[in-house]
């Protein structure tokens, strides 16, 4: 199997301030600014990377993005800890109210740059930034906010021994607005969080799974499951059994479920949670799952349409009745480039007997995976 990865449009979408939000096409929308949603998305992306790369051009380009990115999230941390979202392309802060999403989101990124920016000064300003965010995650109130945030303090305190009795205690804090939150919600027929499944809908098992697993917590791991089990009721063809996520117009509900405009962004927080869910259970069918988010992207979708521009590493902008949006925006292109990363190292973790040979251009990385031969003694 070979696995090609462009990271051309991330490099296009990219200046010396941060990432840029949206693109007309593959061309970027200066007048649209950028967001501390985008950039941390963007550090967390490019470091994964890193990690799987040689050395040479395109690491050292990757490198020079996460310092882009994490120096924007630094820039764009408040004095409490939170997180200024929206900045317009003069570098002014637009009107806005804190968000919940951005803060767990800027904190998951800055729990991952803790412990895999190749820098030791990256990683010890990470390390600050997420510490001084903390205290406000205590007072996170929406779902998919308390998931990030949940997400990041796991992987935290599973790299850091030291900082689990500092951790742990939000763990559970944030673990338990979850599963109340399910438990409220939850009916014969509708194993979910809210009312309606909205978007980004993956990130809710996710976060339960991850913490579930580290606390050894089998109430909050078996609502990981039903929850993720039911989502794959609505995100999977009943049939072809291709993903198909919940539209944006109209979202889900008991009465009536949204077809259309389809966000890569929910097909990679499902990849997310398929993966953990088969990285705990070792259940093939999760392992299914995640192999068909990645191909989402290259047309086994609703309209049998590519939703990526593969020699450009774009994501397209959201899958409608007739057919992709052209636009080739952050959001979608890392959601994309992050599915590829997820789906890597599934396959690196769970097929054995192979070995894997790892190149890269400029812009491209190459992984290819070979059967390794048995030799008779």
């Amino acid at each position: 199997m070979i696995q090609r990865v462009s990271f051309r449009h991330l490099f296009r979408l990219s200046d010396d301030v941060g990432l840029l939000e949206h693109a007309n096409h593959l061309i970027p929308r200066r007048q649209e600014g950028y967001t501390t949603d985008d950039n941390a998305r963007g550090l967390w992306c490019v470091l994964w990377w890193l990690k799987l790369l040689p050395q040479g051009p395109l690491a050292e380009r990757l490198n020079r993005l996460a310092e882009t990115y994490l120096a924007f999230l630094h820039w764009n941390q408040l004095e409490n800890g939170h997180f200024y979202n929206n900045i317009d392309y003069t570098r002014k802060r637009e009107p806005e109210e804190p968000s919940d999403d951005c803060l767990g989101r800027a904190m998951w990124a800055l729990a991952f740059a803790s412990f895999h920016a190749p820098q030791e000064a990256h990683r010890q300003l990470a390390q600050q930034m997420f510490w001084k965010a903390l205290p406000q995650a205590a007072q996170l109130a929406y779902p998919r906010g308390c998931a990030y945030a949940l997400a990041a303090c796991v992987l935290y305190a599973g790299q850091a021994p030291k900082a689990r009795d500092q951790l742990e205690p939000l763990i559970e804090q944030l673990s338990g607005k979850l599963v109340s939150m399910y438990e409220q919600s939850a009916s014969p027929g509708w194993n979910w969080f809210e009312p309606a499944m909205t978007y980004s809908n993956g990130l809710l098992p996710w976060a339960l799974l991850a913490s579930g697993h580290y606390l050894q917590n089998k109430k909050v791991l078996q609502i990981g499951m039903d929850s993720l089990d039911f989502l794959l009721t609505k995100m999977r063809h009943p049939v072809h059994l291709f993903i198909q996520p919940v539209g944006n117009r109209g979202w889900c509900t008991k009465a009536s479920r949204s077809e259309w405009d389809q966000q890569p962004v929910d097909v990679l927080k499902l990849a997310l949670a398929a993966a953990k869910a088969y990285e705990i259970s070792g259940n093939p069918e999760y392992g299914d799952v995640l192999k068909r988010c990645r191909q989402w992207f290259y047309g086994e979708n609703r309209l049998g349409k590519m939703m990526c521009l593969p020699e450009e590493g774009a994501g397209l902008d959201g899958l409608n009745p007739d057919g992709p949006n052209p636009n080739a925006g952050a959001e979608s292109t890392l959601s994309f480039l992050l599915t590829e990363r997820i789906f890597c190292e599934h396959m690196i973790q769970s097929q054995e007997g192979h070995s894997y040979n790892i190149e890269a251009t400029a812009e491209t990385v190459l992984i290819e995976s070979r059967v390794m031969e048995i030799i008779p003694r």
